[in-house]
């Protein structure tokens, strides 16, 4: 990966023009010509491991918050349902004439929700740089207790504040508002074409393995 991300900054640097700039790459050669480095913080082993951060979290991510939801909604029928759930919505608002296009999705609230719910759920990044209250802390009138570090998975009663999948502030996810409108996208051209089963004689499993994908399991193993 490494040798990829540097073999585009070696074509970049062929070939970029320094009156215009394509891309991130285009830009951070840009920086790099213009000021001093003497504290070296634009270096190109820093630029090749930033591109490697904008395409791993650009894709993995993503790519595994929909296998979650396929594997929810097979786990979880009555959600997917065309009856009354997110395929009846789809048919509803969509239908099967067009793709879905972003601006549906104001239209679309529980599709939107189940989206929600699914990257809520889905253990998509289970370890990060780990981050924890250090005293007592109200937000809005409720408490969050001194050494909480996860909210999400089973907050009840008035103890729930709200649900934010990609952190905010000075560390906010570059990509979210992309990776919403993705999600969205696919998920829903996917609902809108297809209904998501277990293959016969299988159980599905909500059971988590660092580093695979949801998996399922032949009938009789544990789920």
């Amino acid at each position: 990966m490494k040798s990829f991300a540097q073999k585009k900054i070696d074509k970049h640097k062929e070939d970029r023009n320094p009156s215009e700039s394509r891309d991130f790459i285009d830009s951070y050669l840009q920086e790099m010509a213009k000021v001093s480095n003497a504290d070296g913080r634009l270096q190109e082993e820093n630029l090749v491991a930033c591109t490697l951060d904008l395409l791993l979290a650009g894709t993995e991510t993503t790519s595994t918050t929909i296998r979650w939801a396929l594997l929810f909604m097979a786990k979880y029928p009555e959600i997917q349902g065309t009856i009354t759930r997110v395929q009846a919505e789809i048919d509803a608002v969509i239908g099967q004439a067009r793709q879905p296009a972003l601006q549906d999705r104001n239209n679309m609230p529980y599709t939107n929700a189940v989206i929600h719910e699914v990257q809520r759920k889905g253990n998509i990044i289970p370890f990060n740089v780990p981050r924890l209250t250090t005293k007592d802390t109200f937000v809005d009138g409720f408490l969050i207790p001194k050494g909480v570090t996860q909210l999400d998975h089973s907050p009840s009663g008035r103890q729930r504040l709200f649900h934010q999948p990609a952190p905010g502030g000075k560390r906010s996810c570059l990509g979210e508002v992309l990776a919403r409108a993705e999600l969205f996208l696919f998920f829903t051209s996917l609902l809108q074409k297809f209904t998501f089963q277990a293959p016969p004689d299988t159980t599905l499993s909500l059971k988590v393995h660092l580093g695979c994908c949801p998996h399922w399991e032949k009938s009789g193993e544990n789920e």
